[in-house]
């Protein structure tokens, strides 16, 4: 061991800059899997971690009825916790723009932050739930509004009788005429309610609930008649659901109570986690896999040149074991330290990981140090490393003569053709391995080029269908652009039949429908049904199978709903509303329009007969709507913004009078609360952000393609110079030199096109159709065709490009020197 010992130092002092490179390649590698590793794990349990710490609630229980009895509903033997919220409350915070979704419902009781939805603390504490002048934000709210922990915010209040004229959501808020609040941020907090939502750039403030206690009839009004829901945690989770709903409608007298299942969007939030995390876990395999080619590949070349040198030393009692241990150590030491640096930096990037949809519910955000990873890609690393120097070391030291190698059939076809020397040359370099000190790894820069294309085209057929479904929200069901509140708990604030006419006589207007609202139950699920009313041209659902309703007798439901019902298309459900049960037939899946309640894959379609057998239009306990809202399809090419605001100028007059009548002032009219360009599906961000990673991951590849073409050329051109002096000595000119050289470079990347271009386009569409499936959303087979153009004539010349170099060596060779040499 003290000649191996001696000799790394010798090595050390004489290389240390080819070292110094190694060790920095191993640390980019190590250091980019280790992080993406960690990342990953701590991603996929980010949302069970703050589910485990924050009693979260199982539903939100929606009633909308003023002077709904809640201790009724506390009672109920599957009930944990409840924690009522002020739906009706209206206030400002100043610095804060109004009409947004920042400002959280008022707590209505002290039971939250203590025995439901207590949110992890990131900074500073709960509020104290005796004192109105406390709040606490979100991460997301404390980086757009700039307001942190100890800064002071100012919350008003309206009066009373004001507060009673808000309920209209055709009325524009007037200045908060009440109590001034100076309160202050005690604390950035997280929960599953409280946690931010993935493309929500404001995030939320929410008060102590002291302010409901001292400031009641400021947030439920003069009349009492403000509303209070809640969120309701149930002792058996999701499996309480059905018996909770029916205690519920026994202690209500209601069976059209609308829910959010909260538990079920904990459970989209973690699959989506998972997602995310499964990515990130490729992503960290396709870089080892490119590490071990490229970073392998340059620890085997040293370790062999280092045996080369070491033959001296044989002569003199160096046995082959010692050779090729001293030949691997300096490479190895190389790789040691680069883990160490590579974990290093994985750890300093923790600060930026998890990613996505798993950041915003990272109980613990910050600084993490995962040993199992660091430890594991560490020793593997190392190992890795340790071995492929050895293996390099003993072939460069092993003096048996090699096999002669095969040849290459398309080689010899070219030679049978006539085709030119470079040609034939080229053909052979880039596909046969040749023999002794002449070898050349060929099959690593095939698979490297075919790998290459294969990633690169899988990825921008992939983000082709991501491209899609951001620029269609249609895909996730929303075929119309343009919605609006034509009214809310059995009350129409504007006359529909006046109204609906004039949106359908637009020339930009292709559809509209009258769309009621309502909660019926089906399999002892509360499911939100939309009624499919045409004006005009009938707006067309996007269905997954079958068609939509057409007769009283029909229903389609949204997949999600479907599914959680174990029913399909064909089946006859009991449908309950609240002028009884009906049987109905599914006629079909489709994706319905996302409410303030429910996603597109929750809920279903009914006709406008269908509505009015299930549900009472004149019952004194049930509105006969919950929401009416109408949907405006606009004809392609039309600008949503523009026609929306020549929608608002024709209905004005009929809104104002309809104000009139209702004894409202027409001057606090802000007709621009009854339509709006749609928002966009909830879950469209969440496909927008899956773009980042697989581009990231078509780099690597494409790096491991050029990586592997690039070593094969250089290597070919070094070890078999003596083959290529001695076809420059029997007459091959320096332009056929280079000719050699360019034909193994372009052969390569024909090669990587001919393989990687259909797998590529296939991979690419099964993992879209993957996603499609479990978002999900209508999926249609992306195709890439501008990047399928461009990636053969990008890939010759990117190989051209790399093969400059080696050529330009081959032609300057000096044959002489090299055949005496040899």
């Amino acid at each position: 061991m003290t000649a191996v010992a001696a000799w790394l130092r010798l090595d050390a002092r004489r290389r240390w800059r080819s070292l110094l490179v190694m060790a920095v390649l191993v640390a980019l590698a190590a250091g980019t899997v280790m992080t993406a590793m960690a990342g990953a794990r701590r991603g996929a349990t980010a949302v069970d971690r703050l589910l485990d710490r924050t009693l979260p609630a199982t539903v939100a229980v929606l009633p909308n009825q003023p002077g709904f009895d809640w201790d009724a509903v506390r009672e109920l033997p599957e009930v944990e916790a409840l924690t009522t919220f002020v739906l009706t409350a209206s206030y400002v915070v100043d610095g804060v723009p109004p009409g947004g979704f920042a400002l959280a419902f008022p707590p209505g009781d002290d039971e939250v932050f203590r025995t439901i939805e207590r949110p992890v603390v990131l900074e500073g504490r709960l509020p104290d739930p005796t004192r109105a002048d406390e709040v606490v934000v979100s991460p997301n709210f404390r980086e757009t509004y700039g307001l942190d922990v100890g800064d002071s915010v100012t919350l008003r209040l309206f009066a009373p009788e004001t507060q009673d004229l808000l309920g209209s959501a055709a009325t524009s808020a007037p200045e908060p005429d009440g109590p001034v609040i100076d309160a202050r941020v005690v604390g950035v907090v997280r929960s599953p309610w409280f946690s931010d939502k993935l493309g929500d750039s404001e995030g939320g403030l929410s008060p102590s609930p002291g302010l409901a206690a001292r400031y009641r009839e400021n947030l439920f009004g003069a009349s009492g008649q403000g509303v209070a829901n809640a969120l309701v945690r149930l002792r058996g989770g999701e499996a309480d659901i059905p018996a909770f709903k029916a205690g519920l409608e026994e202690v209500s007298g209601r069976s059209d109570i609308d829910f959010m299942d909260l538990a079920g969007e904990g459970r989209h939030a973690a699959d989506v986690a998972d997602f995310e995390a499964e990515a990130l876990t490729v992503f960290a395999v396709v870089a080892g896999v490119a590490a071990v080619f490229l970073v392998g590949q340059a620890v085997a070349r040293y370790a062999a040149s280092s045996a080369a040198d070491l033959q001296v030393l044989r002569a003199v009692g160096m046995t082959v074991g010692q050779s090729a241990l001293a030949a691997a150590a300096a490479p190895v030491a190389a790789a040691v330290a680069g883990s160490v640096a590579g974990a290093a930096a994985s750890v300093v990037a923790s600060r930026w990981f998890p990613i996505g949809t798993a950041a915003l519910y990272e109980p613990a955000p910050g600084f993490d140090v995962d040993l199992p990873v660091v430890l594991a890609v560490g020793l593997l690393t190392s190992g890795l490393a340790a071995l492929g120097a050895v293996t390099a070391a003993r072939l460069a030291l092993r003096s048996a003569r090699s096999a002669r190698s095969r040849p290459s059939a398309l080689a010899t076809v070219a030679r049978r053709l006539g085709a030119p020397v470079p040609v034939v040359v080229g053909t052979r370099f880039a596909l046969e391995p040749g023999r002794g000190r002449q070898a050349v790894p060929v099959r690593p820069a095939l698979l490297g080029a075919v790998v290459g294309v294969l990633g690169v085209v899988a990825t921008f057929t992939f983000s082709d269908g991501v491209d899609d479904a951001v620029a269609n929200p249609s895909r996730f069901g929303q075929v119309h652009q343009i919605e609006g509140y034509l009214g809310l708990d059995g009350h129409d604030l504007v006359p529909p039949s006046d109204v609906l006419p004039v949106l359908a006589a637009d020339p930009d207007v292709v559809a509209v429908n009258d769309a009621r609202v309502a909660v019926a139950e089906v399999g002892h699920r509360p499911v939100t049904l939309f009624t499919l009313d045409p004006v005009g041209a009938p707006l067309r659902p996007v269905l997954a199978e079958g068609r939509p309703p057409e007769s009283p007798a029909e229903v389609a439901l949204a997949p999600d709903s479907a599914a959680a019902m174990g029913v399909s298309v064909g089946d006859v459900v009991s449908v309950t509303g609240t002028a009884g049960v009906r049987e109905m037939a599914v006629t079909g899946l489709a994706f319905v329009p996302e409410g303030a309640h429910n996603n597109y894959v929750t809920g279903g379609w009914v006709t406008a007969d269908g509505y009015d057998t299930l549900f009472d239009t004149v019952s004194a306990v049930s509105p006969a709507f919950k929401y009416h809202i109408v949907m405006v399809a606009l004809r392609p090419g039309a600008d949503p913004a523009e026609v929306t605001g020549r929608l608002i100028t024709a209905v004005t007059p009929i809104a104002a009078a309809a104000a009139e009548a209702a004894g409202m002032d027409p001057a606090q009219l802000d007709p621009a609360n009854l339509l709006y360009p749609a928002p966009e599906p909830s879950r469209l961000a969440e496909i927008r952000q899956v773009r980042t990673l697989p581009v990231l991951l078509a780099g690597f590849l494409a790096v491991l393609a050029l990586g592997a073409v690039g070593h094969a050329l250089a290597t070919a051109v070094r070890r078999r110079r003596h083959e290529v002096a001695v076809l420059r000595a029997l007459g091959m000119t320096r332009h056929q030199s280079r000719g050699v050289v360019v034909t193994q470079a372009s052969l390569l990347a024909l090669i990587g096109l001919a393989a990687g271009l259909p797998l590529g386009l296939a991979l690419g569409r099964t993992v879209w159709r993957y996603v499609a499936e479990t978002t999900p959303l209508l999926y249609v087979a992306p195709i890439a065709a501008l990047a399928l153009l461009l990636v053969v004539p990008l890939a010759l010349v990117a190989a051209n490009l790399l093969a400059a170099w080696p050529s330009h060596r081959a032609a300057s060779m000096r044959v002489g020197s090299v055949l005496r040499a040899e």
